[in-house]
């Protein structure tokens, strides 16, 4: 059994390296049942983070491997790199390690005992904990009512970067996944649902790791529009996903 943990990366160079670092001591300290895999997936980077990805592969050949993706966008990353693994479970992670690693043991679990097929991390559930503005925390929430209208879902967080699923459902709903930017996060658990899959939500430990110069590819305010009308659209086409999933099962 294995897992691969795809690390989205867009000129992450300044915080790379260590993160990086982190997450490899911590996986193989877990001394975990499964073998493991970090996958690094630039989309459009033009900073030196191409460069740490291949000392990583060179001093730990077995452990990391990189994609070079030409366009950007954390959705294509994932999903470019989830269509070249083998591996049984697939999870990702952003670049920043906003989510604690602590938490990783509760992504893969639920999967590998066959109680889940999507485990997603949620910073508003029971036992979560979020550190970050009170801003970008209102929006977070607001974000996930409107969704949750919307979209008819019953999950508390959808945009929480810490997810992991079973290929072999992954398979059954990624031509349903259309976006290649940020709104992935949403899609997979909408879809997923849609699908029928079994969705465990798991409390996280999330902190705002990114300050200054080191700030997120995600601007607030100029990117909630554009949320906006991708949950729109996407409401648009739910009738039409669950209509081919109801007939798939009858």
């Amino acid at each position: 059994m294995r897992v691969d943990f795809c690390i989205p990366i867009k000129n992450e160079a300044r915080v790379l390296e260590t993160n990086l670092s982190k997450l490899l001591a911590y996986l193989e300290a877990l001394n975990a049942e499964y073998d493991w895999k970090i996958i690094g997936a630039l989309n459009g980077s033009d900073d030196g983070s191409l460069a740490i990805l291949q000392k990583f592969k060179v001093n730990f050949p077995d452990k990391i491997d990189y994609l070079e993706i030409a366009e950007p966008g954390k959705g294509r990353a994932i999903k470019i790199c989830w269509s070249k693994s083998a591996a049984e479970v697939l999870a990702f992670m952003d670049a920043d390690l906003a989510v604690s690693l602590e938490g990783v043991k509760q992504l893969i679990s639920p999967i590998l005992g066959g109680q889940a097929d999507l485990v997603i991390g949620s910073r508003f559930i029971a036992g979560a904990y979020a550190e970050r503005s009170w801003r970008r925390g209102l929006l977070s929430k607001s974000y996930a009512l409107f969704s949750r209208v919307a979209l008819g879902h019953h999950q508390s967080d959808l945009q929480c970067g810490f997810k992991a699923v079973s290929r072999r459902q992954y398979q059954k709903i990624v031509n349903f996944l259309n976006d290649d930017l940020w709104f992935l996060d949403t899609e997979l658990v909408v879809v997923a649902d849609l699908a029928n899959l079994r969705i465990k939500e798991i409390p996280v430990v999330w902190r705002e790791n990114r300050y200054g110069k080191n700030k997120s590819n995600i601007h607030i305010l100029q990117d909630g529009w554009a949320f906006v009308l991708k949950i729109l659209r996407l409401r648009r086409r739910i009738s039409k996903i669950k209509k081919y999933f109801d007939n798939a099962q009858a």
